[in-house]
């Protein structure tokens, strides 16, 4: 017996035989009901239809360029209830299927101006979308999405946000999951009545009322130009737009140390996902996650933390002091209202002692915060800063000179900048330093106060945002001013081509990923870069060997080595190089409960011949539940809490704990996840 999936597949087939390509009758749907890309949108205000355990939704949609975020239907702010919209060339059916968490089905985009047809559906189990009535992607999603009073939104998310700029007919929703039979129908605009809750069709347009000629009668508003300010989205860049401040900052504290649980990409086998786990310290773009001050003799740190329930993420603020070996409650900042650990805080501290906390967004369509300590040294109360954009966050104060603040922001692909500050408070314009291909993700670190570098990698077009290589270093010794290569060579910035004066090693020829893992420097300040390089993107063996390599500038060319072996792409641990020039590196090398998942068990390994052969000198977690990922180097590192990270399964949503340890990995110490008193002593974990 065939599968139902083939079975219906087949169904939809023989029904398309028997009419014609719409490409041939195509003015049944041109035109369409105009977008214009800026201020124009669509709201059906009575929601309570649309909260539903299964759906489908469907459009006739036509672009008239695809370079930039689209919607055709949603409901809900991004990445939240559904979506049915254009994305990095790519058109996604997003759910969110249960709080805080969603997933997508995605297919390629359309070639501009073209009448497609796109159908989403979701069966409480799984994320389907048919494209001219057949079937194009699925993707596992179970679960049910949440109840909301949001609107539905046609052609934008709000108004001015991500507008279509086309055309779009016949929008439908369904309260229930269709079938690939049904879809072909719908497809070649055939009626598909069991189930129809609303159907807005050119032909109903009157003016700004746009009823429904389904039974339920839910009527749209049409607004072609609405009195609104233009699009930030399309008009400014993310740095230049006003964004509305979603979370307060809150200044209370909380009474343990609970770290967030997030996962990226399902996959459809046993390891489940791309990756995931507790991430309280990541990503490997965001750093640094703790600063040692000699001053107060603490260590400040900041990570990703969750509620109880689990189901927010807030930015956790706290710091370790070395003289009663005790940490307070921690405070909390703010909830960042998602659960992406895109998401996550990073710390400074500037020459005054005031605490920085830098709160990312993944991408545009959240805003990112800087705020402040109120007084040098506390974490007890902050104030707001900044309320602007930026991702993948790394700012480090540079003594005598101010902080030089390296991210990414999206625009026109993942982009590499950096900013400047000399007090934290006033910031020059972002600079661009590198965008070709779809862009890269970017590592970076100062050496005291005469260098600051970012080693990288780039995204080739047309591969996918999964497939990443080549490895690039260049570095400035005027404060961003002016930027070389490591050999002194002066750069144009931006760099606009992967054949570079910055590339240190090529690996898009030999069909490697490659994933830096950390950036520091020798004591002759000559970079050192840390970085993982795989077969493929994908968790599981088949993308083996995963191999911990190292380049190191020698004064006249990068010397590459690596021996270690890891078992998944988003293994992360930091490289120490020691006043002796012993190379230290602490990281889940070890295979841990959730193989060829992130993480694993922590060791430490010593190199004395600069990367050529390392030898383990010990492991430091044994028989844990749950993999230890994400283990990060402080700044100004001190040998009681050398590095910091937390801990998760890697396979299913659990609880996280962070975790430190000594330079010598005599102890690991796990945070107190409850408190009863305001201070407490971290516990013994091994």
């Amino acid at each position: 017996m065939k599968p139902i999936r083939v079975v219906l597949a087949a169904i939809a087939m023989a029904c398309l035989a028997t009419i014609s390509t719409h490409a041939a009758d195509e003015p049944a749907q041109a035109p369409g009901v105009s977008f214009n890309g800026k201020t124009t949108y669509a709201e059906a205000a009575r929601c309570e239809s649309f909260d539903l355990e299964q759906f489908s939704v469907s459009a006739w949609a036509k672009f008239h360029q695809t370079n930039r975020p689209q919607v055709l239907v949603n409901r809900g702010s991004a990445g939240s209830l559904f979506t049915l919209y254009l994305y990095e060339n790519r058109i996604r059916m997003l759910v969110e299927y249960s709080p805080g968490r969603y997933t997508h089905a995605n297919v390629a985009a359309p070639k501009p101006d073209t009448w497609v047809h796109y159908l989403g559906v979701y069966n409480g189990e799984s994320i389907e979308l048919f494209v001219d009535g057949l079937p194009a992607a699925s993707q596992k999603a179970p679960g049910r999405m949440p109840k909301s009073a949001a609107p539905l939104m046609i052609g934008a998310v709000t108004p001015g946000l991500r507008v279509l700029d086309g055309e779009i007919n016949d929008v439908r929703v369904w309260n229930r999951a269709l079938d690939a039979g049904e879809a072909a129908i719908v497809a070649r605009r055939g009626a598909v009545a069991a189930g129809l809750i609303a159907q807005w069709t050119k032909d109903a347009l009157d003016g700004e009322k746009w009823p429904s000629t389904a039974p339920a009668s839910i009527a749209a508003r049409y607004l072609a130009d609405p009195k609104i300010q233009v699009p930030v989205e399309t008009t400014l860049p993310p740095w230049k737009r006003t964004y509305a401040s979603l979370a307060e900052i809150e200044n209370r504290k909380l009474d343990g140390y609970r770290g967030i649980w997030y996962y990226n990409q399902r996959q459809d086998d046993e390891y489940v996902y791309k990756y995931s786990g507790g991430l309280g310290t990541y990503c490997g773009k965001h750093r640094p996650f703790a600063v040692y001050r000699p001053e107060v003799n603490k260590t400040f740190f900041c990570y990703g933390g969750t509620n109880e329930e689990g189901n927010t993420l807030l930015h956790m603020v706290s710091a370790f002091d070395h003289a009663t070996g005790t940490v307070p409650r921690p405070t909390l900042l703010l909830d960042k209202q998602t659960t992406d650990a895109h998401d996550n805080p990073v710390i400074a501290i500037d020459a005054e002692g005031y605490v920085f906390i830098f709160s990312s967004s993944h991408g545009t369509g959240r805003p990112s915060y800087i705020s402040r300590s109120a007084r040098p040294y506390e974490i007890d109360r902050f104030e707001r800063i900044l309320t602007t954009n930026f991702s993948y966050t790394q700012p480090f104060h540079i003594a005598g000179k101010g902080f030089l603040f390296a991210q990414t922001i999206y625009l026109g692909g993942r982009a590499n900048y950096f900013q400047t500050s000399p007090d934290g408070r006033q910031w020059s314009e972002p600079r661009l330093l590198s965008l070709f291909g779809q862009g890269h993700y970017q590592t970076a670190e100062p050496w005291g106060s005469e260098k600051f570098g970012t080693t990288f990698n780039y995204h080739p077009p047309g591969k996918g945002l999964n497939w990443r290589t080549n490895l690039y270093y260049m570095e400035t010794c005027d404060f961003g001013q002016t930027w070389r290569n490591a050999a002194g060579t002066p750069l144009e910035i931006p760099l606009r081509d992967p054949d570079n004066p910055a590339l240190v090693a090529e690996y898009e020829s030999k069909g490697r990923n490659v994933y830096m893992k950390d950036i520091t420097f020798d004591a002759d300040g000559h970079p050192v870069i840390l970085y993982l390089t795989s077969g493929g993107w994908e968790s599981g063996p088949a993308n083996d060997p995963r191999i911990w390599q190292t380049a190191r500038w020698t004064g006249s060319g990068w010397d590459i080595q690596g021996t270690i072996r890891s078992d998944n792409n988003y293994d992360l641990g930091s490289l120490y190089i020691e006043e002796d020039g012993t190379w230290r590196l602490i990281a889940p090398t070890e295979t841990g409960p959730q193989p060829y998942n992130p993480g694993g068990e922590v060791a430490i390994w010593t190199s004395g011949d600069r990367g050529k052969t390392w030898t383990r000198v010990r492991q430091i977690t044994r028989d844990s539940p749950y993999n230890h990922t994400y283990v990060r180097r402080p700044v100004n590192a001190h040998p009681d809490f050398y590095a910091i990270w937390a801990d998760g399964h890697a396979r299913q949503p659990s609880e996280s704990r962070l975790y430190f340890t000594d330079r010598e990995g005599t102890h690991v110490w796990r945070l107190p996840v409850h408190m009863e008193g305001d201070a407490a002593k971290p516990e013994i974990a091994w």
